[in-house]
């Protein structure tokens, strides 16, 4: 069945970095545009990268440009997104989806 698994999230200082990744299976990867959301406590979910099938083609919410990259294998089979200098305001909870899928989320807690 259509599957997507986040990893790489934890507790990390003001700063840092972290590097999610989120496979996928069940379905033809490779063809699908991939999205990174978060969604904080209280707050509604919001887009924070996508990429093409392809990956030719990225684009990133303006809170996070400049410091979010996202990537993809599509060998692997796998989305990742590398966040540096971290905030606190970047504290959420990640998915990753598919447009036909999501996954179940990896907590980021940025906190000194």
């Amino acid at each position: 069945q259509v599957q997507l698994v986040e990893s790489g999230g934890g507790l990390v200082q003001p700063g840092g970095s972290l590097r999610l990744s989120c496979k996928a299976s069940g379905f033809p990867f490779s063809y699908y545009l991939m999205r990174w959301y978060r969604q904080a406590p209280g707050k509604e979910r919001e887009l924070v990268a996508s990429i093409s099938s392809t990956g030719g083609n990225t684009d990133y919410a303006d809170s996070v440009k400049g410091r979010f990259t996202i990537s993809r294998d599509n060998f692997e089979n796998t989305v990742h997104l590398q966040m540096n200098s971290l905030k606190p305001e970047d504290t959420a909870v990640y998915y990753c989806s598919s447009g036909i899928s999501w996954g179940q989320g990896t907590q980021v807690t940025v906190s000194s």
